[in-house]
Formats: structure tokens, sequence, C-alpha cells
């Protein structure tokens, strides 16, 4: 079977993370990744859960920005004593 390359960019904590985590599994980058395409291949899919973060949903995003507004136009404001925590 030919071989080929792939380049790909990716942040380089996220690599060297994977990179620790392929080791400990006996294997290195290529073999992942190859392995991560065969098996995408052979289910028709990527074996990935993907989820947003919930944080960015678009009825959070909108509570935040009338929050904002509120905040902005004085509204719903009120101040709090700064407590200080010996760390």
């Amino acid at each position: 079977m030919a071989q080929t390359t792939l380049t790909i960019r990716i942040d380089e904590g996220v690599k060297k993370r994977f990179e620790r985590l392929c080791n400990e599994l006996g294997l290195n980058l290529s073999a992942a990744i190859t392995a991560f395409a065969k098996e995408s291949i052979r289910d028709n899919r990527l074996p990935l859960s993907l989820r947003a973060d919930p944080f960015y949903s678009d009825a959070n995003m909108d509570y935040l920005r009338r929050a904002a507004a509120d905040m902005d136009a004085g509204r719903h404001v009120s101040e709090h004593e700064l407590i200080e925590v010996d760390g």
C-alpha cells in the first residue's frame, strides 16, 4: 500500500498531551491518526462525541446581552464589599 504524508496544524500543548497518551497506549502519532481514520471509514462517522459548550447557547448569550445592557444603563446593579482571602 502506498504511503502519503498528512500535514496538520495543532496547538503545541494539545500535540504533546496527545503524544503522551499515544505513548501510554503503545502507539505513535501516525499509528493513532491512522487508527482514527480507519475507524471513521469503517463506521462511516467520526468516532467522537462533539458537544457545544452550553455557555454559548443562544438562550445564555441573549441573557448575557440583556444583563450587560442593564449594567450599562445602571439597572439591577449593586455594589458588594470585596472579601479578601489569605492565600
